[in-house]
Protein backbone atom coordinates (compact mmCIF):
# COMPACT_ATOMS: atom_id res chain seq x y z
CA UNK A 1 0.00 0.00 0.00
CA UNK A 2 1.09 3.59 -0.65
CA UNK A 3 2.31 5.27 2.51
CA UNK A 4 0.43 8.41 3.59
CA UNK A 5 2.01 11.80 3.05
CA UNK A 6 2.76 13.35 6.41
CA UNK A 7 2.68 17.05 7.20
CA UNK A 8 4.85 17.95 10.19
CA UNK A 9 4.76 21.24 12.10
CA UNK A 10 7.18 21.79 14.97
CA UNK A 11 10.71 20.59 14.19
CA UNK A 12 12.27 21.22 17.59
CA UNK A 13 14.47 18.71 19.40
CA UNK A 14 11.70 16.14 19.61
CA UNK A 15 9.84 16.95 16.40
CA UNK A 16 12.99 17.19 14.30
CA UNK A 17 14.10 13.73 15.34
CA UNK A 18 10.60 12.33 14.79
CA UNK A 19 10.60 13.76 11.27
CA UNK A 20 14.00 12.20 10.58
CA UNK A 21 12.76 8.84 11.86
CA UNK A 22 9.75 8.99 9.54
CA UNK A 23 11.90 9.92 6.56
CA UNK A 24 14.35 7.13 7.34
CA UNK A 25 11.38 4.76 7.19
CA UNK A 26 10.29 5.89 3.74
CA UNK A 27 7.60 8.48 4.48
CA UNK A 28 7.24 11.61 2.35
CA UNK A 29 7.01 14.76 4.48
CA UNK A 30 5.64 18.25 4.02
CA UNK A 31 7.07 20.56 6.69
CA UNK A 32 6.97 24.03 8.16
CA UNK A 33 8.36 25.54 11.34
CA UNK A 34 10.31 28.36 12.94
CA UNK A 35 13.49 26.27 13.29
CA UNK A 36 14.87 26.94 9.83
CA UNK A 37 17.94 24.78 10.41
CA UNK A 38 15.74 21.79 11.20
CA UNK A 39 13.48 22.56 8.23
CA UNK A 40 16.56 22.71 5.98
CA UNK A 41 17.75 19.32 7.23
CA UNK A 42 14.32 17.83 6.54
CA UNK A 43 14.23 19.27 3.02
CA UNK A 44 17.75 17.97 2.35
CA UNK A 45 16.34 14.52 3.12
CA UNK A 46 13.54 15.10 0.61
CA UNK A 47 10.79 16.93 2.50
CA UNK A 48 8.80 19.72 0.85
CA UNK A 49 8.58 23.04 2.73
CA UNK A 50 5.35 25.08 2.66
CA UNK A 51 4.50 28.50 4.07
CA UNK A 52 1.11 28.01 5.73
CA UNK A 53 -0.69 25.39 7.81
CA UNK A 54 -3.49 25.37 5.22
CA UNK A 55 -1.06 24.48 2.43
CA UNK A 56 0.46 21.77 4.60
CA UNK A 57 -2.96 20.29 5.38
CA UNK A 58 -3.96 20.35 1.70
CA UNK A 59 -0.81 18.40 0.78
CA UNK A 60 -0.99 15.83 3.61
CA UNK A 61 -2.91 12.74 4.62
CA UNK A 62 -1.75 13.01 8.24
CA UNK A 63 -0.93 16.33 9.93
CA UNK A 64 1.43 16.01 12.90
CA UNK A 65 1.86 18.81 15.44
CA UNK A 66 4.75 18.83 17.91
CA UNK A 67 4.49 22.33 19.40
CA UNK A 68 4.66 23.91 22.81
CA UNK A 69 1.21 25.01 23.99
CA UNK A 70 -2.53 24.74 23.43
CA UNK A 71 -2.50 28.35 22.26
CA UNK A 72 -0.02 27.49 19.53
CA UNK A 73 -2.09 24.46 18.46
CA UNK A 74 -5.24 26.61 18.30
CA UNK A 75 -3.46 29.30 16.27
CA UNK A 76 -2.27 26.69 13.77
CA UNK A 77 -5.76 25.22 13.46
CA UNK A 78 -7.92 28.35 13.53
CA UNK A 79 -5.62 31.12 12.32
CA UNK A 80 -5.56 32.73 8.91
CA UNK A 81 -4.59 30.02 6.40
CA UNK A 82 -4.92 27.54 9.26
CA UNK A 83 -5.20 23.78 9.18
CA UNK A 84 -8.99 23.88 9.40
CA UNK A 85 -9.24 25.85 6.15
CA UNK A 86 -7.06 23.37 4.26
CA UNK A 87 -7.88 20.02 5.82
CA UNK A 88 -9.03 17.23 3.49
CA UNK A 89 -11.88 14.82 4.27
CA UNK A 90 -10.46 11.55 5.54
CA UNK A 91 -7.21 13.05 6.81
CA UNK A 92 -6.11 13.00 10.45
CA UNK A 93 -4.54 15.60 12.74
CA UNK A 94 -2.18 14.30 15.45
CA UNK A 95 -1.25 16.51 18.42
CA UNK A 96 1.93 15.16 20.02
CA UNK A 97 2.27 18.05 22.47
CA UNK A 98 0.89 18.53 25.96
CA UNK A 99 -2.41 20.40 25.57
CA UNK A 100 -5.53 21.24 27.56
CA UNK A 101 -8.02 18.37 27.00
CA UNK A 102 -11.04 20.65 26.52
CA UNK A 103 -9.19 22.49 23.74
CA UNK A 104 -8.30 19.18 22.10
CA UNK A 105 -11.92 18.01 22.14
CA UNK A 106 -13.14 21.28 20.60
CA UNK A 107 -10.60 21.05 17.79
CA UNK A 108 -11.57 17.42 17.22
CA UNK A 109 -15.25 18.35 16.90
CA UNK A 110 -14.47 21.14 14.43
CA UNK A 111 -12.28 18.83 12.34
CA UNK A 112 -15.04 16.21 12.33
CA UNK A 113 -17.36 18.74 10.71
CA UNK A 114 -14.86 18.87 7.83
CA UNK A 115 -14.74 15.08 7.62
CA UNK A 116 -11.32 14.80 9.26
CA UNK A 117 -10.22 12.93 12.37
CA UNK A 118 -8.03 13.82 15.33
CA UNK A 119 -5.83 11.89 17.72
CA UNK A 120 -4.13 13.37 20.77
CA UNK A 121 -0.87 11.51 21.29
CA UNK A 122 1.43 13.07 23.91
CA UNK A 123 4.87 11.54 24.21
CA UNK A 124 7.13 9.99 26.78
CA UNK A 125 10.92 9.52 26.64
CA UNK A 126 13.53 11.73 25.00
CA UNK A 127 14.56 13.19 21.62
CA UNK A 128 17.16 10.41 21.34
CA UNK A 129 14.36 7.84 21.59
CA UNK A 130 12.43 9.82 18.95
CA UNK A 131 15.24 9.49 16.43
CA UNK A 132 15.29 5.72 16.91
CA UNK A 133 11.50 5.26 16.92
CA UNK A 134 11.42 4.25 20.58
CA UNK A 135 9.00 6.77 22.09
CA UNK A 136 6.14 6.02 24.46
CA UNK A 137 2.97 7.31 22.80
CA UNK A 138 -0.24 7.93 24.78
CA UNK A 139 -2.82 8.08 21.99
CA UNK A 140 -6.55 8.71 22.29
CA UNK A 141 -9.45 9.21 19.92
CA UNK A 142 -11.93 7.35 17.77
CA UNK A 143 -10.94 3.68 17.44
CA UNK A 144 -11.21 3.62 13.65
CA UNK A 145 -9.11 6.75 13.33
CA UNK A 146 -6.53 5.26 15.67
CA UNK A 147 -6.36 2.06 13.61
CA UNK A 148 -5.82 4.14 10.48
CA UNK A 149 -2.74 5.91 11.81
CA UNK A 150 -1.35 3.21 14.13
CA UNK A 151 1.16 1.87 11.54
CA UNK A 152 2.77 5.32 11.53
CA UNK A 153 2.74 5.51 15.33
CA UNK A 154 4.43 2.11 15.43
CA UNK A 155 7.31 3.59 13.43
CA UNK A 156 7.74 6.36 16.00
CA UNK A 157 7.03 4.47 19.19
CA UNK A 158 8.21 1.36 20.97
CA UNK A 159 5.13 1.45 23.21
CA UNK A 160 1.91 2.78 21.66
CA UNK A 161 -1.10 2.94 23.99
CA UNK A 162 -4.71 3.67 23.07
CA UNK A 163 -6.33 5.31 26.08
CA UNK A 164 -9.91 5.91 24.98
CA UNK A 165 -11.85 8.89 23.67
CA UNK A 166 -10.22 12.03 22.30
CA UNK A 167 -8.54 14.01 25.08
CA UNK A 168 -7.70 10.99 27.25
CA UNK A 169 -4.08 11.10 26.10
CA UNK A 170 -3.68 14.69 27.22
CA UNK A 171 -5.45 13.94 30.52
CA UNK A 172 -3.05 11.06 31.15
CA UNK A 173 0.00 13.12 30.21
CA UNK A 174 -1.02 15.97 32.52
CA UNK A 175 -1.61 13.57 35.41
CA UNK A 176 1.78 11.99 34.72
CA UNK A 177 3.53 15.37 34.66
CA UNK A 178 1.68 16.53 37.79
CA UNK A 179 2.99 13.49 39.63
CA UNK A 180 6.50 13.80 38.21
CA UNK A 181 7.00 17.54 38.68
CA UNK A 182 5.46 17.50 42.16
CA UNK A 183 7.83 14.67 43.08
CA UNK A 184 10.85 16.58 41.78
CA UNK A 185 9.84 19.74 43.68
CA UNK A 186 9.25 17.74 46.86
CA UNK A 187 12.52 15.83 46.71
CA UNK A 188 14.53 18.90 45.75
CA UNK A 189 13.04 20.73 48.72
CA UNK A 190 13.91 17.78 50.96
CA UNK A 191 17.56 18.06 49.93
CA UNK A 192 17.39 21.82 50.45
CA UNK A 193 16.02 21.41 53.97
CA UNK A 194 18.86 18.99 54.70
CA UNK A 195 21.37 21.53 53.36
CA UNK A 196 19.93 24.37 55.42
CA UNK A 197 19.79 22.13 58.50
CA UNK A 198 23.38 20.94 58.25
CA UNK A 199 22.47 17.34 57.34
CA UNK A 200 24.68 15.59 54.81
CA UNK A 201 22.76 15.32 51.52
CA UNK A 202 24.50 12.13 50.38
CA UNK A 203 23.62 10.49 53.68
CA UNK A 204 20.02 11.65 53.35
CA UNK A 205 19.88 10.09 49.89
CA UNK A 206 21.39 6.83 51.16
CA UNK A 207 18.71 6.60 53.84
CA UNK A 208 15.74 7.62 51.66
CA UNK A 209 16.78 5.48 48.70
CA UNK A 210 16.94 2.41 50.94
CA UNK A 211 13.18 2.71 51.51
CA UNK A 212 10.00 3.04 49.47
CA UNK A 213 10.69 6.69 48.59
CA UNK A 214 13.31 5.53 46.12
CA UNK A 215 12.51 6.28 42.49
CA UNK A 216 14.12 7.44 39.24
CA UNK A 217 12.97 10.96 40.10
CA UNK A 218 14.81 10.79 43.42
CA UNK A 219 17.92 9.80 41.48
CA UNK A 220 17.55 12.80 39.15
CA UNK A 221 17.17 15.11 42.16
CA UNK A 222 20.14 13.56 43.91
CA UNK A 223 22.25 13.87 40.79
CA UNK A 224 21.86 17.65 40.95
CA UNK A 225 21.46 18.33 44.68
CA UNK A 226 24.39 16.09 45.69
CA UNK A 227 26.55 15.67 42.57
CA UNK A 228 25.81 18.89 40.67
CA UNK A 229 24.77 16.98 37.52
CA UNK A 230 21.61 18.24 35.82
CA UNK A 231 20.47 15.33 33.66
CA UNK A 232 16.66 15.49 33.64
CA UNK A 233 16.11 17.33 30.37
CA UNK A 234 12.85 19.11 31.18
CA UNK A 235 12.79 22.82 31.89
CA UNK A 236 11.23 24.64 34.82
CA UNK A 237 9.26 26.74 32.31
CA UNK A 238 7.75 23.64 30.67
CA UNK A 239 6.99 22.11 34.06
CA UNK A 240 5.23 25.29 35.16
CA UNK A 241 3.18 25.33 31.95
CA UNK A 242 2.11 21.69 32.37
CA UNK A 243 1.13 22.14 36.01
CA UNK A 244 -0.90 25.18 34.96
CA UNK A 245 -2.69 23.02 32.39
CA UNK A 246 -3.30 20.37 35.05
CA UNK A 247 -4.90 22.99 37.29
CA UNK A 248 -7.06 24.19 34.40
CA UNK A 249 -8.15 20.62 33.70
CA UNK A 250 -9.04 20.05 37.35
CA UNK A 251 -10.97 23.32 37.42
CA UNK A 252 -12.96 22.16 34.37
CA UNK A 253 -13.85 19.08 36.41
CA UNK A 254 -15.33 21.34 39.10
CA UNK A 255 -12.57 20.46 41.54
CA UNK A 256 -9.38 21.84 43.05
CA UNK A 257 -5.89 20.41 43.65
CA UNK A 258 -4.11 22.15 46.50
CA UNK A 259 -1.07 19.91 45.97
CA UNK A 260 -0.78 21.06 42.35
CA UNK A 261 -1.27 24.66 43.50
CA UNK A 262 1.73 24.27 45.81
CA UNK A 263 3.85 22.82 43.02
CA UNK A 264 2.76 25.65 40.74
CA UNK A 265 3.71 28.24 43.35
CA UNK A 266 7.20 26.74 43.69
CA UNK A 267 7.75 26.55 39.93
CA UNK A 268 6.44 30.09 39.44
CA UNK A 269 8.81 31.34 42.12
CA UNK A 270 11.73 29.75 40.28
CA UNK A 271 10.46 31.28 37.02
CA UNK A 272 10.29 34.71 38.64
CA UNK A 273 13.88 34.20 39.81
CA UNK A 274 14.98 33.78 36.18
CA UNK A 275 15.40 30.00 36.29
CA UNK A 276 12.88 29.08 33.58
CA UNK A 277 15.41 27.61 31.15
CA UNK A 278 17.03 25.39 33.79
CA UNK A 279 16.13 21.75 34.30
CA UNK A 280 13.53 21.07 36.98
CA UNK A 281 15.89 19.50 39.60
CA UNK A 282 17.84 22.77 39.59
CA UNK A 283 14.95 24.23 41.58
CA UNK A 284 17.09 22.95 44.48
CA UNK A 285 19.07 26.20 44.16
CA UNK A 286 15.86 28.19 44.53
CA UNK A 287 14.99 26.29 47.71
CA UNK A 288 18.45 26.74 49.23
CA UNK A 289 18.29 30.49 48.81
CA UNK A 290 18.20 31.89 52.34
CA UNK A 291 15.52 34.41 51.33
CA UNK A 292 13.13 31.68 50.25
CA UNK A 293 10.39 30.65 52.66
CA UNK A 294 9.24 27.04 52.37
Amino acid sequence: MTKPVIGFIGLGLMGGNMAECLQNNGYDLVVMGRNKEAVAKATERGAVEVDTPAALAQASDIVMLCVTTSDVVESLVYGDDGILSGIKPGSVVLDFGTSIPSSTRKIGADLAERGAGMIDAPLGRTPAHAKDGLLNIMAAGDQETFKKIKPVLDVLGENVFHLGDLGAGHVTKLINNFMGMTTVCTMSQAFAVAERSGVDRQQLFDIMSAGPSNSPFMQFCKNYAVDGVSDLGFSIANASKDIGYFLTMVEHLGARSEIAEGTSTNLQGALDAGMGDLNVPEIFDFFTNKRHEF
